[in-house]
């Protein structure tokens, strides 16, 4: 018991300085936790207990996961719904059936190409979902497409987990049995969560600690009935943060688990560089390199082709490509059941956590830089484009609007009702809501990205009288307010920031009001809009005395 504390101990002790040192270099921290972990264990073999680490390993992603649980909320993916059902669907197949095929090419074994093709196939719930809550994008299109992927990949998870248990012995009836005992366990628990756990939480509520303990009894209750079921404890601990996530106290539940994130987290990532096996890599070189190429390259491309496919633009498309270029925390746990069950050797659970490694450490990278890799290469994929999205438009060819809001989907909902008599257009670079506001009558819209000059600038802009932009990217609305400036400059502008000094920017390219959620909210917005008449007065006033707090804001970080 005692050893067990001392490793905990000197694994947040080593991710602490791991952290400290990512942060004065301004790089992503998980990166630092890894190396942390390649210290502590395979260089200095401080801590070299197999079963010990495999423990914290699976501790830290069954707490993580549950948290990450707590996080999803399904009402958010509706407008995603067919591109994050179906289209992830596809890819899983496409995916793994790509997978199995160059592991069989490569030499493997029948079995190992099937554990070979899951592993490329499955992204992280858990890293992903962490790097865009830190970056504040879970709200974005593609965070939501981004999680509409992943829930349907941990179906999946559950499903292929099933199928290996029974591998060995395999038949149509035991197959079926471990798909029903999974899907059956998951349909248990969605209706205790909507017809037993209300009234529990209720009363659980009136104290927050008995709101926490409540809490992570539900997380064990439900990893020890997975884990009776012959399923993974991790499995049963995101089931039950997704049931508890969707419950009307999932605010305040994510407030008093919001502490276990950091430590769990760091727990997972730091428990990855301790199961690196230095000794085997020689022997795992030529697969790893292909994996990674494979991970990196070819999965992006094959989702991003899917979400052009669906309607999306090559922006959306783009970023929620390359948010699922890594392999997942459950490919741990299913190779860790293949190395029971001896369907793969030591070397290949060694390739998995190493190409794990390197695609988490990428992943940070590649998200926390994804729209300067979109400015980069944006022009030269423009092939993504869907042709018959770019006809979601109902807009007659002379339409002079008042007033036109780039992005519904965020607070445009609320300035929409707050402006009911004017001529309005909604500019938008989702399909579905697109498609949702063209079957409303009296409502223009039009699809396309904000962050497409050709797109922008054959927006009507000469007669409005007023622009509103809910896309809170600071190059958007440069790009729009530059463009803005060339065909009407007595149209009242106002953007959206999410940072303090992204709004004094945006001030700076001649925006007349900068709409920051977290301190302003839609609300508050729509009341100002009331009085449309007399707004050029209304934010020259607004605007001087939010830039002097916005200063002020800023002068006292």
């Amino acid at each position: 018991m005692e050893n067990i504390f001392f490793e905990i101990g000197l694994m947040i002790i080593l991710a602490t300085v791991g952290a400290y040192l990512a942060k004065l270099l301004k790089q992503p921290m998980i990166p630092g936790y890894i190396i942390a972990g390649i210290i502590i264990g395979p260089l200095m073999q401080l801590i070299t207990n197999s079963s010990t680490i495999l423990t914290l390993s699976e501790i830290g992603i069954a707490f993580l996961l549950f948290i990450v649980g707590l996080e999803i909320d399904f009402k958010k993916l509706a407008n995603v719904a067919k591109v994050a059902t179906l289209g992830a669907t596809i890819q899983i197949f496409t995916l793994f059936n790509l997978g199995f095929l160059l592991a069989t090419y490569l030499g493997f074994r029948s079995i190992e190409s099937i554990y070979f093709g899951l592993i490329l196939t499955f992204s992280s719930t858990a890293v992903v979902l962490k790097i865009l809550s830190d970056k504040c994008e879970l709200d974005t299109l593609h965070g939501r497409i981004v999680l509409g992927f992943l829930l349907i990949e941990d179906i999946f998870v559950v499903l292929a987990l099933s199928i290996l248990n029974t591998i060995n012995d395999f038949s149509v009836i035991i197959l079926l049995y471990a798909l029903f005992k999974g899907l059956g366990a998951i349909f248990i628990g969605l209706l205790i969560g909507k017809y037993v756990f209300p009234g529990i939480f209720k009363y659980a509520a009136r104290t927050t600690e008995l709101l926490f303990l409540a809490s992570i009894s539900v997380l064990f209750l439900f990893a020890i009935l997975f884990h009776h079921l012959g399923f993974s404890v991790v499995i049963g601990s995101f089931v039950a943060g997704i049931i508890l996530g969707n419950l009307p106290y999932h605010v305040e539940i994510m407030s008093r688990a919001e502490s276990l994130k950091g430590f769990f987290s760091t727990l997972f990532f730091v428990s990855l560089g301790l199961e690196l096996s230095l000794t085997s890599v020689n022997n795992i070189v030529i697969p790893l390199i292909i994996g990674l190429i494979f991970v990196t390259l070819i999965k992006p491309i094959i989702t991003m082709t899917l979400c052009s496919f669906f309607g999306y633009s090559r922006r959306p498309s783009f970023m929620s490509a390359i948010s699922l270029t890594q392999t997942s925390e459950f490919s741990l746990i299913i190779v860790s059941q293949g190395l029971l069950l001896g369907h793969v050797s030591q070397d290949f659970f060694s390739m998995t956590v190493v190409l794990m490694m390197f695609t988490i450490i990428s992943t940070s990278y590649v998200i926390k830089y994804d729209y300067k890799l979109f400015g980069l290469i944006g022009n030269k994929i423009k092939f993504f484009e869907n042709v018959a999205a770019k006809r979601l438009e109902n807009v007659p060819e002379k339409y002079k609007p008042d007033v036109i809001i780039c992005g519904y989907n965020r607070i445009g909902y609320s300035i929409l009702k707050s402006l009911k008599n004017k001529k309005i257009l909604i500019v938008d670079y989702n399909p579905e809501v697109i498609r949702g506001l063209m079957s409303k009558k009296n409502v223009k819209c039009l699809y396309g990205d904000i962050g497409d000059i050709a797109f922008i600038s054959k927006l009507p802009f000469e007669h409005a009288k007023l622009l509103i932009s809910t896309d809170p990217v600071e190059k958007d609305n440069k790009l729009l307010l530059k463009e803005v400036e060339k065909h009407n400059k007595k149209i009242i502008k106002l953007v959206t920031a999410n940072q303090i000094h992204e709004a004094l920017v945006l001030y700076d390219y001649g925006a007349d009001y900068v709409i920051m959620p977290h301190l302003l909210g839609g609300h508050h917005v729509s009341l100002m809009l009331d009085k449309f008449y007399n707004l050029p007065k209304i934010f020259k006033t607004e605007k001087k005395s939010h830039i002097k707090e916005l200063q002020h804001r800023l002068n006292n970080i």
